[in-house]
């Protein structure tokens, strides 16, 4: 197999190399691309309709990896061209990259020679964008599993973002699709990155310029047969150990057979993908808790309902609510009612007593929430509460996005949101 180094290639030549290769870190609006039915792309259209963002550009710094991960395409027994970008040459292209997409750029890699090496280039693509080509704007930096303390310290002078990806959900999941990667040299890496962000966010110097403040990690459904709810348990430890800004999830993908893997092909649904997502958003932004996606008596979430209605369906007794007395924190709990609205509907009883009619002059869609609430006094949800029918209706609704709340969730996926922007007081959650 060759292993040189690229040259006189023409940037077109290289942006298509590195979108081919980068396409196995999911990050920043980035779609999940699979062959089976619709992807999480749709989702984020979905969501954002023709104001949305354009994915953050990739530009992957080097293309054959050291690691033989079974997922990846730039794993060492595959029969490719090496190549490594120079830094220097590499940051220009990023540089108008960026000014193109106008949100900023991913430098990320495979492990060429070794991950301090790599982390090295890295960190001079990103320097040079900074210093030489006077580049402002948002940088999200990958950083290499096992990457030395010093050089992470380094990068997160220069970055915005960074990221190490966790990939499995079980730490014996590296030995069945990681034989490289192992626990500690993922985990270490993610606890210097956070210690470093605590430390930046501490800095009040003047002047300080561009400073790590934020970390995310990529996860791969399906990698160690683990069901969702071993996946919720991590996320919420993670965000809370770690003070993740976002988690990307991704399908695990074994298509080929691959040297060193004794693996069954298989290709995680994509639906799986949309309801990791949507159970995340309501642990990050609605209060709830992995028991509440995920309990141990249903610890697969459903292909058939969003995670919010199945809550509502294994917790009946919780409902009807009453739209004119429910607090904040019930009513985001009600299918039907995002954040926006349960904030709408607090502020419009200050003057009148709602009903029905006046929750859809609010801007309220009663299609689902008409089963879960009263509206002084008086219910309209008919017999099938409790009923199979019940269920069949949330599945027709369901859909792409379920009812997590447009706003609520184009907050989420904005790089500069936090759970910590909504409004907290006086909606304290009762039920954390």
């Amino acid at each position: 197999m060759a292993n040189i180094i690229l040259k006189n290639t023409t940037t077109e030549q290289m942006i298509a190399q590195m979108e081919t290769d980068a396409q196995y870190d999911i990050t920043d609006f980035d779609p999940v691309v699979t062959d089976e039915g619709p992807d999480l792309g749709e989702i984020v259209s979905h969501i954002h309709a023709k104001s949305a963002p354009p994915t953050v550009p990739k530009l992957f710094l080097a293309g054959h990896c050291i690691f033989n991960c079974a997922y990846c395409g730039c794993r060492s027994s595959y029969d490719k061209t090496a190549y490594c970008h120079e830094p220097r040459e590499l940051a220009k292209t990023a540089v108008q990259m960026a000014k193109n997409n106008g949100h900023g750029v991913f430098v990320t890699s495979a492990i060429y020679k070794n991950a301090d090496y790599t982390e090295e280039r890295i960190l001079q693509t990103i320097k040079h964008m900074r210093q030489d080509e006077g580049y402002r704007g948002y940088i999200h930096a990958k950083v290499m599993p096992g990457t030395d303390p010093l050089l992470i310290r380094a990068v997160s002078r220069f970055a915005d973002r960074m990221s190490v990806n966790i990939e499995v959900a079980k730490s014996e999941g590296y030995l069945r699709v990681a034989h490289q990667k192992n626990k500690n040299n993922i985990l270490t890496p993610m606890q210097n990155i956070s210690d470093i962000i605590a430390e930046n966010k501490l800095d009040r110097t003047p002047n300080r310029g561009k400073i790590a403040l934020s970390q995310s990690t990529q996860l791969m459904a399906g990698s160690s047969d683990e069901d969702d709810r071993t996946i919720m348990v991590l996320a919420r430890a993670m965000y809370k150990k770690y003070g993740l800004k976002r988690i990307y999830y991704t399908s695990f993908q074994y298509r080929n057979i691959v040297e060193g893997y004794d693996l069954p092909l298989t290709a995680t649904p994509t639906w799986r993908m949309r309801r990791l997502y949507q159970a995340d958003r309501l642990l990050q932004l609605y209060g709830f808790s992995p028991d509440d996606v995920t309990p141990e008596i249903s610890p697969f979430l459903d292909a058939d309902i969003d995670p919010k209605a199945a809550f509502a369906l294994r917790n009946l007794d919780m409902y009807p609510v009453e739209i004119n007395k429910a607090d904040y924190e019930t009513l985001i709990r009600v299918p039907g009612i995002g954040l926006t609205y349960a904030m709408k509907i607090i502020e419009a009883r200050k003057y009148c007593t709602l009903t029905h009619d006046l929750l859809k002059k609010i801007g309220v869609s009663l299609k689902r929430a008409i089963y879960f609430i009263t509206c002084n006094g008086k219910y309209l949800g008919g017999n099938v509460m409790g009923t199979p029918t019940l269920r069949l209706k949330m599945a027709v609704d369901s859909g792409i996005n379920g009812d997590l709340g447009t706003n609520a969730t184009q907050r989420f996926f904005d790089k500069n949101f936090k759970p910590s922007d909504l409004p907290q007081d006086p909606f304290k959650s009762k039920f954390k």
